[in-house]
């Protein structure tokens, strides 16, 4: 790299200057005489200012409010206490019981007689004995339940007691169903009422 003649110069006077110094500050005496002709310059930093903070206002506290003293009232004296003197209770009368009602005369009602189915008069057959049941001989007793309406007509027949053979059950039931009977009598009127009709079968040794 090429340098110019004028930097090269600069360069040289630059270094002698440089060692013409370095000589003077180490040789005692001129280092001595430089100290004493340069006066020294002391610079006082004056410190900060600190700024005092305002003082904070006081603050009002609000006032407190009157008390207004309670007015105590006067107790009022008790009242006096009058006590009558006791006397002695008035009887209670009871007032006099209701008479009691007359007794209804009760009337008993009139005994009822039962239907008759067995008079002469009415001339009721027997039953008649069931061919089967005689060569089965067949024997029994049939007790039959009978209503009889006022004009002595059987309205209903029921088997009681059974002969133990339908057959004879059922020539009893058919046999009655068409007999005569007295009605049952309350005083002179007619009534309904059951009769129980006892029906035999025997067969003749």
């Amino acid at each position: 790299m090429n340098m110019r003649p004028d930097r090269i110069g600069l360069s040289v006077t630059l270094a002698m200057h440089a060692l013409a110094a370095f000589a003077l500050l180490s040789y005692a005496p001129a280092r001595q005489a430089l100290m004493q002709a340069a006066p020294i310059m002391i610079d006082l930093i004056s410190p900060p200012k600190i700024e005092t903070p305002k003082p904070t206002p006081p603050v009002e506290l609000p006032k407190p409010r009157p008390v207004a003293k309670a007015i105590q009232q006067p107790t009022p004296s008790p009242l006096p206490v009058l006590t009558a003197p006791a006397e002695a209770p008035s009887p209670i009368v009871a007032p006099p019981a209701p008479p009691a009602p007359a007794a209804e005369a009760v009337v008993a009602p009139e005994p009822i007689t039962p239907p008759v189915f067995n008079a002469n008069y009415l001339d009721n057959p027997a039953p008649a004995y069931p061919p089967m049941s005689r060569r089965m001989h067949e024997e029994g007793k049939v007790i039959l339940r009978v209503l009889v309406n006022p004009k002595g007509s059987a309205d209903d027949v029921q088997v009681r007691a059974s002969s133990g053979f339908a057959r004879l059950d059922d020539a009893a039931r058919d046999t009655v169903r068409r007999w005569k009977f007295v009605p049952a009598k309350r005083g002179a009127d007619a009534v309904p009422a059951w009769v129980l009709i006892p029906v035999s079968f025997r067969l003749e040794s």
